[in-house]
């Protein structure tokens, strides 16, 4: 059987009163009644009967009042009930003082038994109304906050897979992204011994340290501003001077590129390693762009791309090895080996260098 829509908390110190009222409420169906003769009960019941309307006297033993519409208004269980103050006579500064006061309507007991039933049914309604308006806000609230933790959700996991200049525009407007670059800087990195390596290492440890090294250049590169590109098995490949072009674009992939160096000879020392980074660069023009519908990937073309991949392929293991076109930009910022010609595949003999370190 469902519980009485209207529940009532009557406080009052006669007990009279309590079976008055009972009396009036008796043919309601929908009204259920709880009474108490003190504020501390009264307070304590609020708490389990979850009362729709309270029926308060105006005079108590104990408390005053309104004082008790504040304690009322106090509760958790009770800060939005409507409160409906009894009282043996009609005073117009009182009644004035508990409306403003937070008191909901005001009764000169005992009322007739339809006003009292209609009072107490359209205080009620409202209550209802209001508690289902407050859980639909909350439920909105609660909507809008779940919406902005995904909506941050799959920006992190776009700005992972894409630079953020690329990924603002993509949402912007998602139709091919092509860009031609004039000037930039593209470093590949490999992992020299790894194919030997890999035969006989765990398969755990071994995606296990590939993203401790990964890492570790993904740390370094957003230190530099320098976008990372992709990973290809033991490679890694990143690009500096876009998509945001800067002037020092040189500058900016060969401190990345010593700084890999480093931090992958400490790695490989801690751990024991039998492996050595060779790293290749070369600057010139690029095209970039987003290729992909259901999996985005931002990547490079180019045969200054091609050259950056022949520079690392051709290098030594350790070292950091750079075209002639990259050692022109560096100027005299940094130590370098000549390394004379280098018949590199594709471009025939072209004079290279090897990066030390800096000046």
């Amino acid at each position: 059987m469902a519980s009485p829509r209207h529940r009532v908390l009557l406080v009052d110190d006669q007990s009279l009163i309590g079976k008055m009222v009972a009396k009036l409420l008796a043919g309601s169906d929908d009204v259920a009644l709880e009474f108490r003769q003190d504020a501390a009960s009264a307070l304590a019941a609020a708490e389990a009967f979850r009362p729709t309307v309270i029926l308060q006297d105006l005079v108590m033993p104990d408390v005053e009042g309104l004082e008790m519409v504040h304690r009322f208004r106090d509760l958790p269980a009770t800060a939005d009930v409507p409160v409906i103050v009894l009282s043996a006579l009609a005073e117009p500064q009182t009644k004035a003082e508990l409306l403003a006061g937070g008191a909901a309507d005001y009764l000169v007991k005992l009322p007739d038994a339809v006003e009292l039933v209609a009072r107490i049914r359209i205080h009620s309604e409202a209550h209802h109304r209001l508690v289902e308006r407050n859980a639909a806000f909350a439920a909105l609230e609660k909507s809008h906050a779940d919406l902005a933790r995904e909506r941050e959700r799959s920006e992190r996991l776009l700005l992972s897979i894409l630079p953020q200049a690329i990924a603002e525009r993509l949402k912007d407007s998602p139709g091919t992204i092509a860009e031609g670059f004039p000037e930039a800087t593209v470093l590949f990195a490999d992992l020299a011994g790894f194919t030997t390596f890999s035969r006989t290492a765990d398969p755990r440890g071994l995606v296990e340290m590939l993203d401790a090294v990964f890492s570790e250049f993904d740390r370094l590169a957003i230190a530099a501003s320098i976008e990372k590109i992709k990973t290809i098995g033991d490679a890694y490949m990143a690009v500096s001077g876009l998509p945001e072009p800067r002037p020092d674009h040189a500058i900016a992939a060969a401190r990345l590129a010593l700084g890999m160096r480093d931090a992958f000879a400490t790695l490989a020392r801690d751990r024991g390693l039998p492996l050595e980074l060779r790293i290749g660069i070369h600057s010139g023009p690029v095209v970039a762009g987003v290729i992909g519908r259901h999996k985005f990937s931002y990547d490079l073309w180019g045969d200054t791309v091609n050259l950056a991949s022949r520079m690392e392929s051709h290098g030594a293991p350790g070292m950091i090895h750079v075209s002639a076109a990259t050692r022109a930009l560096l100027g005299e910022r940094f130590r370098f080996e000549p390394r004379g010609e280098v018949a590199v595949k594709g471009s025939g003999p072209m004079e290279t260098f090897f990066l030390l370190g800096p000046a």
